[in-house]
């Protein structure tokens, strides 16, 4: 069994703790309550026990799901109240164990939920098989039959779109076992890059000595002394490329793997396979690359004003990432959150009202202490409860956007769930980010308004500058990328580590405009596709860049008062998953198989450096 979009999320962000901070303890708000999932760990261990002893009834109905509408409908209602009872019990396990992940309990019981896993799948493993030897006739006229069923046509029929890619039940078995051999290269991955590389140790221009680890890197290489970047990126770089054939071989055995799977499962490509699971639109990943391509014009005016604005004529890769303005502004708490739900008015009073209801409830873990997972996400899958965010807030405007952003996911689960049943509510990766990126944008344009300054206002605008360039153009790189390593394996074609890095060199230098001399590329940095984990996972990164680009369309819509542009977006968030997710977005009236919502986001850079630019020459 798949675990749900923002459950699963949550797996990938234990890889560091975070140092201590001080923690207001006066503020009950600033620690999530859990107790709404289960009183205590010994509720959650009963309702554990139970599911295990629930979950073997699921076999009574193996080989008689065409037996009648009403076998099949109490086979589903089974299926999806075992599912919906793991995932409440995988959500409760998830924060326990992220709030304080040096409790050995809470890291047991989340270890718990993946051995259950497991024996769901295997309990349930009959059900696709059986619906795709009925027939999409069979299938429909059995759902006709019973209005039970109704809640359930979806998934069913979408088991049976499946029906040419889909094995026999003795080779379905044989190549899920696979599975055991073909996730290797990402385990390989994530021991060398994150365990057994030899970290370079460098000292910076005050004597300071730091370790460049990843954590390391991902501090130092904003350090404002431009000398100290280079050092970072030449430290860290280097030893990335000494590395350069080990990395090669095991993304060359990831794609392999992938080419494997889709070409078994009888698919022209990977591309095709990996976007067939939410029948998404080749010409979705095609058309975000070539249009992306088409507006690296924008990008290009932005890296121009960077340098301006860091004062640099010879920009290089190592100059992409400090800040081009600072600011000491801090927003307590409660600041932050008012300024949050002040931003979302727009979307309307029923909205603002749950938006203010989530953030000032007790459903956020909010400041960072020892044994605390980095980073930020919400936990939407606990489909009888509210969702849950985790976050480390340090007072800055980041950590408002967090609130922004974090609660848009929020909303969209919320809103998700209270419009569909269970089986319809979890939405796709592919419009996840679209709530989130929505809520900044209506963030920034409410700070810009309230702003004291301009030194404030270029703060904010230079926030969501780099913001776009990462989330758009960086994503919609590596997505190039990918679908170009991809293509040389199924033309036949090997790819060493020396190999990637020219290909990945390539398109560096393109996006980042060497050739029309915007910023020079450092040979040694083209070895960046190897630090790059998402590449173990075969076509997700294009889905960043592609929900920014239908957040930024909806914000812009609403912003401008639009007629029918709230109600056109909300109806996207109450969709959730009751359909596929293009045309769910494409209903609302941005077609991601198209240029407009990429041009969009182009025209948005251009507005945000247009104002910029003015600020600049007031002030001189």
């Amino acid at each position: 069994m798949k675990l749900p979009l923002i459950a699963a999320l949550t797996l990938g962000l234990l890889a560091s703790a975070v140092p201590a901070a001080p923690q207001p303890a006066a503020d009950p708000a600033a620690n999530w309550d859990l107790t709404p999932l289960y009183a205590s760990t010994a509720s959650w261990q009963a309702a554990k026990d139970h599911l295990n002893a629930e979950i073997p009834k699921m076999k009574a109905f193996q080989g008689r799901l065409g037996e009648s509408a009403a076998t099949l409908r109490q086979a589903m209602d089974l299926m999806f109240s075992l599912k919906k009872d793991f995932y409440r019990l995988a959500v409760y396990s998830f924060l326990n164990r992220d709030e304080n992940t040096r409790d050995t309990p809470s890291l047991e019981r989340a270890q718990e939920i993946g051995l259950m896993e497991s024996t769901f799948a295997q309990a349930t493993s009959f059900v696709n098989p059986e619906v795709i030897a009925l027939g999409e006739a069979k299938v429909k006229a059995l759902i006709a039959a019973d209005p039970g069923l109704a809640q359930y046509r979806f998934p069913l029929l979408e088991i049976v779109r499946a029906a040419p890619h889909t094995l026999g039940a003795e080779a379905e078995g044989v190549l899920a076992s696979t599975g055991l051999v073909t996730d290797a290269p990402a385990s390989f991955y994530q021991i060398l890059a994150n365990a057994d590389m030899p970290w370079p140790s460098i000292k910076l221009s005050d004597g300071t000595s730091v370790l460049l680890d990843q954590a390391g890197y991902g501090k130092w290489r904003a350090t404002p002394n431009r000398a100290d970047r280079q050092a970072v990126f030449k430290a860290f770089w280097s030893t990335f490329h000494e590395y350069e054939r080990t990395f090669g071989v095991a993304l060359f055995a990831q794609v392999k793997a992938d080419w494997f799977n889709a070409s078994v499962r009888k698919y022209p490509s990977s591309l095709a396979a990996a976007l067939d699971g939410n029948d998404i639109p080749e010409s979705v990943y095609r058309t975000l690359i070539t249009q992306t391509n088409a507006n690296l014009p924008t990008l290009h005016r932005y890296f121009r004003l960077r340098g301006r604005m860091l004062g640099i004529s010879d920009l290089q890769y190592w100059d992409i990432y400090p800040p081009i303005v600072k600011s000491d502004k801090a927003f307590p708490l409660a600041e932050g959150k008012a300024l949050a739900i002040a931003a979302v008015q727009p979307l309307g009073k029923d909205y603002a009202a749950q938006f203010a209801s989530c953030v000032n409830g007790r459903y956020t873990s909010v400041y960072p202490r020892p044994g605390k997972v980095s980073g930020a996400y919400m936990d939407g899958a606990a489909y009888d409860v509210h969702p849950y965010v985790l976050m480390n807030y340090t007072d800055g405007y980041d950590s408002v956007s967090t609130i922004a952003h974090e609660w848009g996911h929020g909303m969209h689960s919320l809103l998700a769930n209270h419009a569909q049943p269970f089986p319809l509510a979890d939405y796709s990766l592919f419009i996840a980010e679209i709530a989130s990126t929505t809520n900044e944008v209506l963030l920034l344009d409410h700070m810009l308004k309230v702003a004291q300054s301009d030194d404030e206002r270029l703060y904010y605008l230079g926030s969501s500058l780099e913001r776009m360039r990462a989330t758009f153009f960086r994503q919609a790189m590596f997505a190039e990328f990918e679908l170009a390593i991809h293509e040389v394996v199924e033309k036949g074609g090997a790819l060493s580590g020396a190999k990637m890095s020219q290909m990945y060199g390539e398109i560096l230098r393109r996006h980042h405009g060497q050739k029309e001399g915007v910023m020079t590329i450092d040979p040694m940095v083209t070895a960046e596709w190897a630090y790059i984990p998402h590449f173990y996972r075969d076509f997700y990164v294009y889905q960043y860049a592609t929900s920014i680009a239908a957040g930024s369309t909806f914000a812009g819509r609403i912003l401008k008062g639009e007629p029918g542009a709230v109600e056109n977006y909300l109806g996207v968030l109450k969709a959730g998953g009751s359909d596929h997710p293009y045309d769910i977005v494409k209903r609302a009236g941005v077609d991601l198989a198209t240029p407009v919502p990429y041009q969009a986001i182009a025209e948005r850079m251009n507005s945000i450096m247009d104002q910029i630019e003015a600020i600049l020459a007031r002030k001189h």
